[in-house]
């Protein structure tokens, strides 16, 4: 197939450039809200997006005869993927596009919303990590693929690859609340940030919160699968435990659409009865049926609320470029699942052997528990497992499953009149049972416990210094 004479197949994507109208290029950048404006209502979930052309595109760095893997996305899937690729094979050419100048942890980001840690201790340089481990960064946001080229493209041009690996996160289904309203769901982004993707958000909403003069705090919580499960429960204990602190009188309204708080549901109840009695209030089967971000009004299944500051959690999907590659799975009924499509143990594209997917994007796995936890350990379980595929492949074995572990620590106290800080813990084990089937164990320990701290923060220590020294 001749570069000059672009086969449009359902696969491929190629980047608006040069002559592309504006509109265009905010199409190709995002598939959230993106088409129409009419009185047409969206679906809940974005349609597959349209195929734009250009000539204008060029290669960014040609290739040459070292294998190449190109990953896409700079979370902790995106740089474990780099790191361990790197130390499994040195001589593969490993690429890291990431849209945003410099690494920013969403796990540890709530005690940071609340000035436990400093934003030194997230926020990380790209480029002296790709230096130290030998791969090459590229910001650069990526506006497509063409899988059967085996291309990327991106603001700055094209470039091909012999594997690739989207580790794209999550995006927000704004959709799901506001049809194809763009200015309602922006206006709810930009006042009521969730501040699940880093990092500009994390920045609005810790200001919010920190400039909150007390009335009505309003959390939506995301219907699962969702990121990090626990976090939005931890996060609504912490701002209880700060207004405590700085004598703000706020009441905290949790509106969640499942039956119950979980994991870990009679710890965080504990924390809210003993430790911020009548500060949190946490109301079951919530799920929202609309929102009014202008008039601060909320409506649910559990009733109508007014806020005078909120946290707005939409329901979450695979990120924008598990779209754009063409990667989201349908159900049986043929409409998208919101999540990439994957072989549950060797996380490639069920129709593509080279093209995986590591972190929050990987869809179902399992008839067991459905989900990976959409966290960042398993994010990097995932991506040191996807490099060891990659490495063996090259070497020309074959390689053999390997499953992820999960743990996550949640604190529910920063420390009271002196106090030590208290944490909680869940952890989960994964195996194949004889069916052949992904199984999880799941622990929760509901125990406030201060040297559950003391874990937590050896944990995110050594994970940084994993992916980042």
């Amino acid at each position: 197939m001749s570069d000059t004479k672009p086969h449009l197949s359902r696969r491929r994507f190629l980047a608006a450039a040069g002559a592309t109208t504006a509109a265009s290029a905010t199409l190709a950048a995002s598939p959230s809200l993106a088409q129409s404006t009419t009185a047409t209502p969206q679906p809940a979930f974005p349609p597959q997006l349209p195929i734009l052309t250009t000539t204008s595109v060029q290669a960014i760095l040609p290739k040459g005869k070292a294998k190449r893997v190109v990953i896409c996305g700079g979370g902790w899937g995106g740089l474990s993927t780099a790191k361990h690729l790197r130390k499994a094979n040195p001589d593969l050419e490993v690429i890291l596009i990431e849209k945003n100048p410099s690494f920013f942890s969403g796990p540890m980001s709530n005690k940071w919303l609340v000035d436990i840690v400093d934003t030194q201790f997230l926020q990380h340089d790209y480029l002296q990590v790709a230096d130290t481990y030998g791969y090459r960064f590229i910001q650069a946001e990526v506006t497509g693929f063409e899988r059967d080229r085996k291309r990327v493209y991106t603001a700055q041009g094209y470039l091909e690859y012999d594997y690739l690996v989207l580790a794209a996160g999550i995006r927000y289904n704004f959709e799901a609340w506001f049809g194809n309203d763009v200015a309602a769901a922006n206006y709810a982004r930009t006042h009521f940030p969730s501040a699940y993707i880093p990092n500009n958000e994390m920045f609005r909403l810790k200001k919010g919160i920190q400039q909150f003069q007390g009335g009505d705090l309003v959390m939506t919580l995301p219907p699962p699968p969702h990121r990090c499960p626990p976090s939005p429960y931890e996060r609504a204990t912490l701002l209880a435990w700060m207004f405590t602190v700085k004598k703000v009188k706020g009441h905290i309204t949790i509106l969640d659409p499942k039956d119950s708080p979980r994991p870990l549901g009679p710890g965080f109840k504990e924390a809210w009865e003993e430790l911020y009695p009548g500060m949190v209030t946490y109301v079951p089967n919530a799920r929202v049926q609309s929102v009014d971000p202008y008039n601060k009004r909320i409506v649910t299944e559990a009733g109508d609320f007014k806020w005078d500051h909120a946290i707005l959690m939409t329901p979450h999907q695979a990120g924008d470029m598990v779209w754009k590659a063409g990667g989201i799975g349908k159900n049986a009924e043929g409409k998208p699942t919101g999540w990439a499509d994957v072989d549950q143990f060797m996380l490639n594209l069920k129709d593509d052997p080279d093209t995986y997917v590591v972190g929050d994007s990987v869809g179902f796995v399992s008839p067991h528990f459905g989900f990976y936890p959409k966290s960042g350990h398993v994010a990097h379980r995932l991506g040191r497992i996807v490099a060891g595929y990659i490495a063996q492949r090259v070497a020309g074995k074959t390689p053999k499953y390997a499953l992820p572990d999960n743990l996550c620590y949640m604190m529910v106290n920063g420390g009271l009149d002196g106090g030590p800080q208290e944490d909680l813990l869940v952890t989960f084990d994964y195996k194949v049972n004889e069916q052949g089937i992904i199984q999880q164990t799941q622990v929760d320990d509901n125990v406030r416990s201060h040297r559950l701290v003391k874990e937590d923060f050896g944990w995110a220590t050594g994970m940084y210094a994993d992916l980042l020294s």
